[in-house]
Order: structure tokens, then C-alpha cells, then sequence
């Protein structure tokens, strides 16, 4: 019997859990003589901090610890540039950054010792505008530096010979706004001293081991003597790989108190805390032939990281060059820079900097298409690389399902009968007008950029009665990734899923990782899964063999026994077996361990095959437009996503499903109301979200385009189907009315200036 569930529907190993309430994140965690911790923070986006009072808050009862900036170390911490304190110390540089915290025995009092804490400001004037940050008379945002962070520039082939050569060259600005994660989890962090006064961390996090090393580097200490446990993580979307303070802080206040303290965010805390996505105003310019032919292409960023750069520049990276690789380009030049403000910082966001600029790319090959009358995916299908291509910057092409993902959504939405009927005037009448829209993209899975290492590492421990135990460093943070590992282990032991146990990433036990991000976990993990599946297979078949006196390749396992495939009445348990592997002599437990690590390479700035493999997805929308509201409803939506090999159905479309509702409340609904720099909207109920019945019923397909590198032909899912969403909607909104809106969010407010403009200029949407 084969007992293995890859390619079927099958629910997470860590549903029920969740679905009983049993699930213990990190906010659940108790430790005895626990304190609750609080943050203060700052009110200006740019101040002096001229004198803090804490003597009040310290004589509160219940009061454990006061701290601010003079009591924290001297480290600065930060990605691309070490450039911020764990507790501000001097001046602040946004709304919202941390001055204080307190630890006391209830929240309560923790909440009331926070208004006890005198703070005198002397405000500074504030950038808010990347206009202003540039001006050559502004004062650096961080003293002594420009407020350029961070600069891209390269130039590939010959963009001007390309210009030369476009039967069409069209260019326009196209400008993103930042987007809260939304996850359903606030940050939250219990942090404690041990007995032998290392320091215990449970938190929500994407990487167990990113956590630990950021914790050491602010601290000042050795990573040895810290302790991460990812907690269960109830979503993450980027926004808990590295850039937030709240562990930092929390394991300040348990080494200054010495007492276990929890730290969890409310949410117009989480608001303040947390990175938003990165806004980015993008020129983009293409040189096009008559056929559709991409020859040239022409970019130009301006990035706003907010008061830090955090993981920005890493963005920003990504929308400059990431989308060259799915076309086939000879001719790319790109010019970006990333700049600071006094703004709340900006950072990770699922789709790391690629949905800024398909937003542009989509909406921009739409337009060009229109002139040379020529079908907008059918540009994509003509430009896309083939399996076996090598990119512009230097990206192998394992495979590719990009033209199966465009022909499966389009015609999913009945793509060429719909824009028939537009172009014969059917759509554009009457008070609603309906429009298609669709777009395509493309990600990576995995990402050789951190360090030369984009690997992962899995033991397994096979107990006395059968059943496996596997460890991990990769997180999973709602996306499926014990699932998939439990499933991929199952499958190369034939044993129930039921069987297979996946532990949470914990520093002290799992072996080292990267962590969740840059869709590597399936590819790097899966892969490693596998290998130590066969090793974990071949330990057991090989002691079975002796004990069976039987040669090895004669036996297999199924049904919980390893038999003999010629005499099955010939057969040992697994749980026999693996009580075997101990007791004998020289015996031991049954563990092995397993590493695979990509074949690829550190790119040289722009150029290099970075990623094992890359992932595809293509959405296709159809839109209705009130032309006297300007309102737009989302009528139909399918994504299709190219994920290689689909191990578990149910988990891609739920995640695929996910990406596309995402993508829809950054282009409709949602958007960061600052005024004068302070967060206006940091809740729910006013920072508004897609809900159920703001988005139709959804649908999606899968394309397996078995790449060569992934585990069963597996790569990333998920991801990428975030990408194609904001520009299939604009697109349909164009299609609709005639409006191009370029500037994110579609309100209804633009809608309606739009077919102003449009009638001013003699045109209608009819």
C-alpha cells in the first residue's frame, strides 16, 4: 500500500491545533513570575529628546523595570545599515519609534506606568516627502549622510541601439503605496533568563535564526547564549523576517529585570511597529517592435525606506531587475535610488518588491498592446523565455509554466470573447461598464543573496515504535511548511502522515536555517527532506536486511513493515527495527541528517544565476465600473500558478486564493493615512481590508511545470500569484471606462477625476 498524500488535498498537520485553540503562540506562552512589558513611543515624527522623567513609573507599584535609550547597549542594529538603537536615545526619527519600556506585574499597570513617564520634546522639522528628502538644502534624516540609503544602477546590451529599432516606444510613471501585512497575529515576544542565565526567546517570527542573530548583534551577546523558539506564527507576509524591535525589546527588559517578561503588540502597536510595504514611484520606458517584440527597456526608481532602511534596499533590488528575467531582454538599463524620510519605516512584504514594478510592467505592456492592436497576453506568451533559457542577468531557466498560467486564466475568464464584445462597444454602456484585465509575473524560489549558502539541513529521528520526529530550522508560518515536510518524509517512508511529527524551529535543537522568505523553503528544505528520508530508509532496510538475512534491494516498506517484495510473509516491523538500531552492540538511536544546498551562484551586483528555480503566475479579472460612483466591484478573478509539482491542492489554492485577495486591498482598499507623519488609520476598522463580500468567488489553477531542481519537480506557490493582481484590476479598470489610473490606489475619487478628464478631452467611457 502506498501511503503517500503528495499531489492530493490534504489539511495542514497543524489545523487542528489551530482549530481547537490548543495552538500556543507566542502571546499564549506563560512562564512562572512572568511580567508584562509596554512600549512608549514617540508622538513626533522628528524630535529632540530633551529630558525623560521616569521616577514616577519606577515608583508605581507593581513597577519591575523603567528603561530607555541610556540603559540599552550601544550596538546599533538594522540590515543594509546598522543605524538604529533598540530604545531611541537623543531623537526620534518617526511616529511611533520606541522611547521607552516598562515591565511591571500586570499589563495594566504596565499601560498605566507608561502615562506616568514624563517626556519633554523639542520637535524638529520633519521630511515626509521623498520630493523633500531630495532637495538639495534638506538636512540628512540621519546627520552626517545623505538621504540616499542605497543606489542600483546598470546598464545591459544597448538600450539606445534598442530605442532605435521599436516600431514603438512608450514611457510613463507609475506610483505604489505602502501596505500594512495584515496578518491576524499581532508581533509578539515572552522573553526570559534561564538558570544558567541564557536568555529564552518564544516569538513570532519567519526565522528562528535571523531572530537569534539580530537579538546578539543588538545585546552584545554571543549567539550561544540565546535561546529562539518560534512560537505558532499567525501569519507573517514578510513583515516578521527581521525588521521589527518587539523581540529586541523584550529581551532588554528579561536581562534587565531578570524575569521572564512578554511583550505583545495591540494592533495600532503592530501598525506602528511593523514594516509596510515600500512605496516606489517607477518610470518605466519600453521599445516595443510592431510583432510585440520587447527590444528595449528603460527604468527608473524612487524608493522611500521611511526613518530606516531595514530590508528596503533588498526591495528595491528586486523591483529593478527581478522582472527583466521574465521576458526575453537584450537591452536593460536601470537606475534606482532609496530614500530616507521621517516617515514609519518601510520593508519585507510578500512579493519583496516585485508587485511594485509587474504593477508598472502589466499596466505598461496593456497600453502598448492597445496601439499596435495586438493582444496583451499574447505579448507576454511571444516575449517569454523557454526552459533552458539563460536571462539578462544571468538567471538559468529550469522551467517555466509562464505561457500555461496566461492560457489557463484567460481562458478560465473567457478572456478573447469578453474583450470582443468590449471592442464592439457592449462593455462601455450604460451606467456600469465592465472591462478584462489580466497580467502576468514572476518570482524566485530561493535566493542566493544573503551569504554564499541557500541550503537547508533536516534530521530525522525515528523512534522505538515507528513513528518520525523532524527537525527543522524553516518556519512555517501558516503557509504549509511542516505540512509539506511531514508529507515528503511520509512519502519516502511509506508510512502514514499521521506518523511523521514535524518540530518547531528552535535554535538550540533544529539545525541551522535561513527561514522563511524568497519562496525557498519547499525547494531548499523539500530537498533536504528527501535525502534524509533515503538515508533515514536505507539505515532501516539495511538492519532489516541482516536481521531478515535477506538482500537489501529485495525489501521495501508498506503497511508499516519492511518486507521482502518476492516473500511477504518474510517481514519486520519498523518500530522492531528501529528499537533494533539501538539495542545491539554499538547501537544508537536512529538519526540521521540531511543537507542540499542550490547550485548557484552570489550575483556579481546584477548578474548571476541566483535561484535554483523561478516561479510563474498569471490572473486574469473582470471588473464592473460605476461611472456615476466610481466605484469598482471585482466581478470574477482566476490565478493561475506555475508552483512546478503541487504537493498538496488544497494548501496552493488557499495560498494562491490568499495572494490574489491581498493584492486586491492594495489596489482597492487599502492605504496608510499619515498626517504630518502620524499614522491616522491603525486599526481595522478604519484601515480597510478586503472582506468577504468585497471580493467574488475565487478561483484558481495550477501549471506543474516539474522543475529539475525541486523536490519531486516542486518550487515555490504562493508568492508569486500576489504579483499579478494590481494590474489585471487597473487593466480591467482601463478597459472598462478608458481610465488609466497609475497611481495606487484605484479610489473611486480617481475614477471619477478620470472620466472627468476623459470628457474634457472629448472622450467617453461609453
Amino acid at each position: 500500500m502506498n501511503a503517500s498524500t503528495l499531489g492530493t488535498a490534504v489539511p495542514q498537520v497543524t489545523a487542528r491545533a489551530k482549530v481547537l485553540g490548543r495552538a500556543r503562540y507566542a502571546g499564549d506562552v506563560k512562564v512562572a513570575g512572568m511580567l508584562h512589558g509596554k512600549v512608549l513611543r514617540s508622538p513626533y515624527p522628528h524630535a529632540r529628546i530633551v529630558r525623560i522623567d521616569t521616577a514616577a513609573a519606577r515608583a508605581l507599584p507593581g513597577v519591575k523595570a523603567v528603561l530607555t535609550g541610556a540603559d540599552a547597549p550601544r550596538a546599533m542594529w538594522g540590515v543594509h545599515h546598522k543605524e538604529r538603537r533598540i530604545l531611541a536615545e537623543g531623537v526620534v526619527r518617526f511616529a511611533g519609534e520606541e522611547v521607552a519600556a516598562v515591565a511591571a506585574a500586570t499589563e495594566e499597570i504596565a499601560r498605566d506606568a507608561l502615562d506616568l513617564i514624563e517626556v519633554e520634546y523639542e520637535e524638529l522639522p520633519a521630511i515626509l516627502t521623498v520630493e523633500e528628502a531630495l532637495d538639495e538644502e534638506a538636512p540628512g534624516v540621519h546627520p552626517g549622510r545623505g538621504n540616499v540609503s542605497h543606489r542600483i544602477d546598470f546598464h545591459i546590451g544597448d538600450v539606445a541601439a534598442g530605442f532605435a529599432r521599436a516600431d514603438l516606444v512608450y514611457e510613463a510613471t507609475y506610483s505604489t503605496h505602502a501596505q500594512y501585512p495584515g496578518y491576524l497575529e499581532p508581533m509578539g515576544t515572552v522573553a526570559a533568563i534561564d538558570a544558567d542565565g541564557r536568555l529564552q526567546v518564544w516569538t513570532s517570527t519567519q526565522s528562528v535564526f535571523q531572530a537569534r542573530m539580530r537579538l546578539a548583534a543588538a545585546l552584545e551577546m554571543p549567539v550561544s547564549r540565546i535561546r529562539v523558539m518560534q512560537a505558532t506564527t499567525g501569519g507573517g507576509f514578510g513583515g516578521k523576517i527581521v525588521e521589527d524591535a518587539n523581540s529586541l525589546i523584550a529581551g532588554l527588559l528579561a536581562i534587565k529585570t531578570g524575569k521572564p517578561v512578554r511583550l505583545v503588540n495591540n494592533r495600532l502597536e503592530d501598525f506602528l511597529a511593523c514594516c509596510s510595504s515600500v512605496p516606489e514611484r517607477i518610470t518605466l520606458k519600453l521599445g516595443m517592435t510592431r510583432d510585440g517584440i520587447i527590444v528595449a527597456k528603460d527604468v527608473r526608481i524612487v524608493a522611500e525606506c521611511g526613518a530606516y532602511s531595514g530590508l528596503s534596499a533588498e526591495v528595491m533590488h528586486v523591483t529593478a531587475m527581478r522582472s527583466d528575467n521574465m521576458h526575453r531582454l537584450e537591452n536593460v538599463r536601470s537606475n534606482a535610488m532609496l530614500v530616507y524620510t521621517n516617515n514609519p519605516p518601510h520593508g519585507a512584504f510578500r512579493g519583496f518588491g516585485g508587485s511594485q514594478m509587474q504593477f508598472a510592467l502589466n499596466s505598461h505592456i496593456h497600453m502598448m498592446a492597445e496601439t499596435l492592436g495586438l493582444d496583451p497576453a499574447d505579448i507576454h506568451k511571444r516575449n517569454a523565455h523557454e526552459a533552458g533559457d539563460t536571462s539578462v542577468h544571468g538567471w538559468k531557466i529550469g522551467s517555466t509554466g509562464l505561457r500555461e498560467c496566461i492560457d489557463q486564466a484567460t481562458e478560465a475568464l473567457a478572456w478573447k470573447e469578453k474583450r470582443a464584445r468590449r471592442q464592439a462597444g457592449a462593455a462601455r454602456s450604460g451606467v456600469k461598464a465592465r472591462g478584462v484585465g489580466m497580467a502576468a509575473a514572476m518570482h524566485v524560489s530561493g535566493n542566493r543573496t544573503i551569504g554564499n549558502w541557500d541550503g537547508s539541513t533536516v534530521v530525522l529521528k525515528v523512534n522505538e515504535d515507528g513513528r518520525v520526529i523532524v527537525h527543522s530550522g524553516e518556519c512555517d508560518m501558516g503557509q504549509g511548511a511542516m505540512t509539506m515536510l511531514a508529507q515528503i518524509v511520509a512519502h519516502e517512508l511509506n508510512i502514514p502522515l499521521a506518523h511523521v511529527h514535524v518540530a518547531p524551529p528552535d535554535t538550540d535543537v533544529s539545525p541551522y536555517a535561513i527561514g522563511t522568505l524568497a519562496s525557498r523553503v519547499t525547494i531548499a528544505a523539500g530537498n533536504a527532506a528527501i535525502l534524509a528520508g533515503r538515508k533515514a530508509r536505507e539505515a532501516l532496510i539495511g538492519l532489516a536486511a541482516q536481521k531478515l538475512e535477506l538482500p537489501a534491494e529485495d525489501l521495501e516498506i508498506a503497511d508499516g513493515f519492511i518486507r521482502s517484495k518476492l516473500h511477504p510473509d518474510k517481514q519486520a516491523g519498523i518500530a522492531d527495527i528501529a528499537k533494533l538500531h539501538i539495542w545491539r552492540h554499538d547501537g544508537e538511536g536512529l538519526q540521521v541528517s540531511a543537507t542540499w544546498d542550490a547550485k548557484t551562484v552570489m550575483h556579481g551586483d546584477v548578474h548571476g544565476n541566483i535561484a535554483p528555480a523561478h516561479s510563474y503566475a498569471a490572473q486574469a479579472v473582470e471588473v464592473e465600473v460605476d461611472t456615476e460612483t466610481g466605484q469598482v466591484e471585482i466581478l470574477d478573478s482566476y490565478v493561475s500558478d506555475d508552483c512546478g509539482k503541487a504537493f498538496n491542492l488544497l494548501a496552493v489554492h488557499g495560498q494562491s486564493n490568499g495572494a490574489a485577495v491581498q493584492a486586491m486591498g492594495w489596489v482597492l482598499y487599502e492605504q496608510l493615512q499619515l498626517e504630518n507623519g502620524r499614522l491616522a488609520n491603525g486599526n481595522f476598522a478604519d484601515y480597510t481590508m478586503p472582506t468577504a463580500d468585497a471580493v467574488p468567488m475565487l478561483r484558481s489553477g495550477i501549471v506543474e511545470s516539474i522543475d529539475p531542481n525541486g523536490p519531486y519537480g516542486a518550487k515555490g506557490a504562493s508568492e508569486c500569484a500576489i504579483l499579478p493582481g494590481a494590474p489585471a484590476i487597473a487593466n480591467a479598470v482601463y478597459d472598462a471606462v478608458g481610465v488609466r489610473i497609475a497611481e495606487l490606489p484605484i479610489t473611486p475619487e480617481k475614477v471619477l477625476a478620470g472620466l472627468r478628464a476623459l470628457r474634457e478631452r472629448g472622450g467617453s467611457h461609453a
